[in-house]
């Protein structure tokens, strides 16, 4: 398949290797030029250490070169990059085209999901989503990984699969996007807390609380909004949160462990050097939560500790001191 990937950060660069090794042709986009230059030289990609493009990947900033005769378009690009790439690209975009997000978030101003953004901008396009727990460090490596695709059209999402999977990355398929996309974009404000966790000190008790509890949260909401339930349980639900929560490429734990040691979210996003996702979800989730009645209590804690300057150990303690309740409401007293 001609394939063209849109943006060159990591997850972009580890997924243009995956798909290189199925023997797909593909075409790398980055907005400059500079960068064009240097992989064109070097082919190494950024934060994959030991890791390298085939030379017959081609690298460009152009978007005629990048778009043109292509049957399948990846946007890479970091979630708050989303729209503004779309419409740069709007004019290339064939209406045959798949266009798969791989981007995890939820657009602030408009509480929009990626796949609707780009179904808003390209409505006659089959649009899907691939989501999971799937650090970029390890599918470059060729580490077994395991990842869901959701799309509307089942035709689509098994076009997708048939397209990444391989004997080190396994793609299930799901008709659930709106879920699939719900749980990728908590996960990571979830991810946050987590880090915070383990920055104030905290053991794997706090942590295996807030891992269970965010999936209830986002399972709730999710649920509220349209999605299923199975799909929580899934590898974009649980499986996305173990590994976000928990890894050390994780760079939402990362930017969460440094504020849990005293930065700003500012400092901390300049330490990690890379786009922390769920600092922008962060807001937008609170306002789904809002819009839905659905109560996010370490949603609005991390938003708390995150713009309005509260203390993570406060954060923390104003959790376990909540009303007391039952588990679930299927498990409950009468």
């Amino acid at each position: 398949m001609k394939i063209a990937i849109l943006g060159i950060g990591t997850w972009g660069s580890a997924l243009a290797i995956t798909l290189r090794k199925n023997n797909h042709s593909l075409s790398l986009w980055t907005y400059s030029k500079e960068e064009e230059a240097e992989l064109k030289k070097t082919r190494e990609p950024k934060n994959l250490p030991g890791t390298s493009f085939a030379e017959d990947i081609e690298i460009t900033s152009s978007l005629d070169k990048a778009l043109k005769d292509k049957e399948m378009v990846i946007f890479a690009v970091p979630s708050l990059f989303t729209r503004s790439v779309a419409e740069q690209v709007k004019d290339y975009i064939q209406k045959e085209q798949i266009l798969l997000t791989v981007s995890k978030g939820i657009e602030e101003k408009t509480l929009l999901t990626m796949s609707q953004i780009l179904e808003e901008i390209f409505p006659e396009n089959p649009v899907a989503v691939l989501s999971g727990p799937s650090h970029a460090e390890e599918v470059s490596r060729f580490l077994p990984t395991t990842i869901v695709c959701a799309a509307k059209e089942e035709s689509c999402a098994k076009t997708i699969q048939k397209t990444f999977q391989s004997d080190s990355f396994r793609v299930y398929i799901n008709k659930d996007v709106l879920g699939v996309e719900i749980g990728a974009a908590l996960k990571n404000v979830i991810a946050l807390a987590a880090g915070i966790a383990d920055g104030l000190g905290y053991g794997d008790n706090t942590k295996a609380a807030l891992i269970t509890r965010g999936i209830a949260e986002i399972a709730r909401l999710g649920q509220a909004m349209g999605g299923h339930l199975e799909t929580f349980a899934g590898l974009s639900g649980i499986g996305d949160l173990i590994v976000t929560c928990a890894s050390k490429h994780s760079r939402n734990r990362k930017a969460g462990f440094l504020i849990g040691e005293g930065l700003s979210y500012e400092e901390a996003m300049k330490e990690v050097g890379q786009v922390v996702e769920g600092v922008y979800a962060a807001k937008a989730a609170l306002a789904l939560g809002a819009k839905y009645g659905v109560d996010l209590p370490i949603v609005h804690e991390v938003n708390r500790v995150l713009f309005e300057g509260k203390n993570p150990k406060q954060a923390v303690m104003d959790l376990m001191l909540r009303d007391s309740r039952a588990e679930s409401p299927g498990v409950s007293f009468p």
